[in-house]
């Protein structure tokens, strides 16, 4: 099982991003797709485990059927069917609980995908709320070094709180016009 590191920022981290989404985008040819980087590899300043997070975007889940799945399997994309989310299509490239790359596949400007967006951007914009996330972090990676689901869920209720956070600022909401509906 992969151990949690958590390591500081790398400004290699948008470049790897930025490759990754002109192969995405190749594959998705036919759907009318959003690409954007999410997770704390997209927050510059913020450390993260090296994994890239990405954040596709289409009119509706169904458009991305097995020709789809197919062409993004010939990148290294690997689908991991989540029932338990069925709000997102997951893809993983890398090895099991070691991924380099997560995509995740929601609803262009849905609930989901505002969600991501506002969580990026308020830890961009709010330096405190960016040092607390990388403590939690830490301090998560330090009781769970050999447990990345521990890991993982260790965050949700700071991540939740963010978001709400984030949608209590309207004015600064609007101007992201990220969706949400």
């Amino acid at each position: 099982m992969e151990e949690v590191v958590v390591m500081d920022y790398e400004p290699e981290w948008r470049h790897a991003f930025a490759q990754e989404k002109i192969k995405i985008l190749s594959a998705m040819t036919g759907l009318e797709v959003r690409i954007e980087h999410i997770g704390s590899t997209a927050v510059q300043g913020l450390g993260a485990k090296p994994t890239i997070d990405i954040m596709a975007g289409v009119s509706e889940l169904g458009l991305v059927d097995e020709r789809y799945i197919r062409r993004l399997e010939q990148i290294g994309y690997e689908y991991v069917p989540k029932p338990e989310f069925p709000e997102r299509m997951f893809f993983r490239r890398g090895l099991w609980r070691a991924g380099t790359h997560h995509l995740h596949i929601y609803r262009y400007q849905g609930k989901h995908w505002a969600d991501q967006l506002l969580f990026r951007e308020y830890l961009k914009k709010d330096t405190a709320t960016r040092e607390q996330y990388f403590n939690l972090k830490k301090e998560l990676e330090a009781q769970f070094k050999h447990d990345r689901v521990s890991y993982t869920n260790g965050k949700d209720d700071f991540i939740r709180s963010v978001i709400e956070r984030a949608r209590q600022d309207s004015d600064w909401v609007r101007q992201l016009d990220i969706g949400g509906e």
